[in-house]
Parts: structure tokens; sequence; C-alpha cells
């Protein structure tokens, strides 16, 4: 049942009048609810509280608690409750960084304001400013996110983001012509020439690193968080449960937290020759901590396997600042980082003739994508190469090369 109210007002007639209507209870604390709506006429006034009313009993919006509710203060409420769930830390990191490219646009627009244009529009501006597509696409997961946020907590009816284009960017004939799927990995040759270095011109545990990850796929912050407990040398297995996570590359405020993914969490063997490699530094590595914890009295004592003299564990950059020197010292002109040797392991295996499948569990559901187009890769090109082994071999039969000793004896 709606009442109204006849008011003094500063328009042509003089007043306004306001509309009340009976919504529903607060379902938290049961009181009841008004629904005051003010109209140059009578009618104007029922219009407006109806459509809140509507609003409220279909959607559970409520006008008057969103009213002043901008999107910068959502966001982050968002990202507290985000930060909550089975995310890593690192993750947490770049959904905060992706917030703050948001609120540089629309900090103060209201939640149940920001459109579907001017949401498109910021996706357009970043691209305008030759912002990585990977960096885009992130900041639209994150905006998806917590606009569906806003939806579930009634502070909106809609996705602004729903049918949005993240702009494409058009690679020219020169980069189509010079990108090639061997940029990804390392070649036999050049993995074989790159390790070849690393055994001439390697510092203190390189060679057990390098190895390591060419021969097993790990990650570099998989590397950095093994301890000698996560290797069996009676099964000859490596177990990978963790990974280091390092923002201000501080050795001592280092974490280790799960892997990428669940699939990452794996055991796999390893050649027998890279166990022993493994085996040999352990043996060293315990004499010389015998005496690095009577030189630090705060020795880091957790047990790593590659760590430095007071035991806390090398950092994923340190790894890269090795493989920059070794990578001087050959001919390598690939822009290679650590994560290479994943790729690399791959090409190895689809060598070796190893199925998709076992490769996919053994590196920790690698992007399936780029594994994918490195196997195919690899087997296309050994089907070449069974090809060619085969027109050699029997080159003399496809050519009708035959002489008397190739025929059959007549029979009489």
């Amino acid at each position: 049942m709606a009442s109204f109210t006849k008011i003094k007002a500063n328009n042509k007639q003089g007043y306004k009048w306001i509309c009340t209507l009976e919504g529903p209870p607060d379902p938290v604390t049961g009181k009841r609810k008004q629904i005051p709506r003010r109209g140059d006429t009578q009618k104007e006034a029922l219009a407006r509280a109806q459509k809140v009313l509507d609003d409220l009993v279909k959607h559970g919006v409520d006008a008057k608690k969103v009213k002043k509710l901008p999107f910068e203060e959502v966001a982050w409420d968002w990202l507290k409750t985000y930060s909550k769930g089975e995310v890593k830390e690192s993750t947490v990191r770049v959904r905060s960084k992706e917030i703050k490219i948001l609120v540089r646009y629309i900090p103060k627009v209201n939640i149940d304001k920001v459109t579907h244009k001017q949401y498109q529009n910021i996706l357009n501006d970043l691209d305008d400013k030759k912002y990585a597509r990977t960096t885009i696409e992130g900041v639209h997961v994150t905006a998806n996110m917590i606009m569906k946020y806003a939806i579930k907590n009634k502070m909106r009816l809609d996705n602004p983001c729903t049918g949005a284009v993240i702009p494409a960017k058009m690679l020219t004939v020169e980069e189509i012509e010079n990108t090639t799927i061997e940029d990804e990995f390392l070649e036999k040759p050049e993995i074989t020439e790159f390790l070849q270095a690393v055994y001439l011109h390697g510092l203190p545990m390189d060679l057990e690193r390098f190895y390591l990850l060419a021969f097993s796929g790990m990650r570099s912050g998989e590397l950095c968080a093994l301890k000698w407990t996560d290797i069996n040398f009676e099964t000859n297995e490596i177990r990978v449960t963790k990974t280091l996570y390092n923002e201000q590359n501080n050795m001592k405020l280092y974490k280790l937290t799960p892997p990428k993914t669940k699939g990452s969490i794996r055991t796999f063997d390893l050649d027998e020759t890279i166990m022993d490699l493994l085996a040999d530094y352990r043996n060293t590595q315990q004499k010389i901590v015998q005496e690095n914890r009577k030189m630090y009295p705060d020795y880091h004592d957790k047990d790593f396997v590659f760590c430095r003299d007071n035991g806390y564990p090398f950092i994923q950059k340190n790894i890269l600042i090795r493989m920059d020197r070794i990578l001087k010292k050959t001919s390598i002109k690939k822009e290679a980082t650590p994560h290479i040797f994943r790729h690399t392991h791959i090409s190895m295996l689809s060598e070796a003739g190893v199925d998709l499948k076992t490769i996919m569990k053994r590196v920790g559901h690698d992007d399936p994508e780029t594994t994918l187009k490195i196997y195919t890769h690899v087997t296309e090109k050994m089907k070449k190469d069974a090809n060619e082994k085969i027109r050699i071999h029997f080159a003399d039969i496809l050519n009708f090369n035959f002489t008397k000793d190739h025929l059959p004896l007549q029979e009489m």
C-alpha cells in the first residue's frame, strides 16, 4: 500500500510528492524497510519507489546501500575475500597490481554505475599505452571477478565486463616469419653446447643445477625449494611439493608455498647419472655444512639442496644470473631464461618417444598449448627424419635400380 506526503519544494508548482512503499524486512535484523521516493507528481513518485522495490524484491539490490559504494572500495573488499581462498601469495600480489591499474580509471565511480562502454574504454586505453596483452588479460580476469562478487553481494544487477573485447595485436609479416616454435626450447646441439659450457666454465653448483633442470623439467622455484628429503637415492626419484616465493629478493624473507597447480605436485624418476652427480654433491656439501655451522651462529639449517654458506636457499634470480653468464660462453643466440629448460625437457622426452600424457604428468601439467606445440613439432620432425632414412637405405629399390643380383631366381 502506497502512502503519499506533500512537501514544499523550489519548483514551478511549489511542492513535490513523497511516495512511501513498504519493502521486505531486513534479512538480518528483521526490521521493517520503508522505501520513500520523491516526484513532481504522485505518479512519478510512485514509479520511482516501485522501481526500487522491484529491484530489491527481484534482485536484492538495495539502492540506498550502494549509493555511496565506489568501485575501489568493492575491489579491495573482494581481494580480502579472494586471498582467503586456495590461491598463492604471488597470485594475490598480481591481482593487487591489476586492481591498482583499474582504480586509476574508475576509483570513485559507484559500483552500480560502471558501464560496459566505460570498461571497454579502459581495455582500449591499456592497449593504446602498449601494455602487454598478458597484462590486459589479467586486468580483465580481475575485473570480471570483482563484478561477479558485486552481483553476488547484491551491489549491482549485471556484469559490465561481459562481452568486452581484449584488443588483439596483429603480428607483422616479419614477426610471423621470424618466430618459430624452435625459439621456445634448446635443440639437441644447443643443450649439448650449453651443458658443455657449464662443465668447462661453471661455478659451484652450476653443474648440478643445470643438469637437474634439463633432465627433470622442474621450474626454477621448485629447484630452489628442493630439500634433501625430497630426493630418494634408493629409487632414483624426486618429489616436488613446494616452490620458493621471494617477492623482495631478500634471502631471509623467502617463503615456501605449494607449487603452481595441484598437478605440479608430483614424483618422477631421474637418470642414474644425474642421481650419482647429486649424491657426490651431497657428500661434498655435508663437509662444507659442518664447517659453516661453526662459522655462522645463526646458520639456517633447513636441509636445502642448493643453499648459501649460511644455509639460506638461493633464489630464482641467482639461477638466471648464472645462466646468463654461461650463455655468453656459447654461440646460442636465443633469448633464454631458466624456464626454457622445461620446454627443452619436453622436446627431449618427445624425441625419446615418450607419449604426451606421460610428458604432461612428468613436468607437472605445464601450459598444454605450448607442450602440445613442442611435442607435435618434434614428432613431426622425427617422421620426416624416418622417411629420409628409409629413402637413403632403400634408394636402389625406390629408384628402380635393379641388377641381376637383385632379381630372384626364376623357377625352371
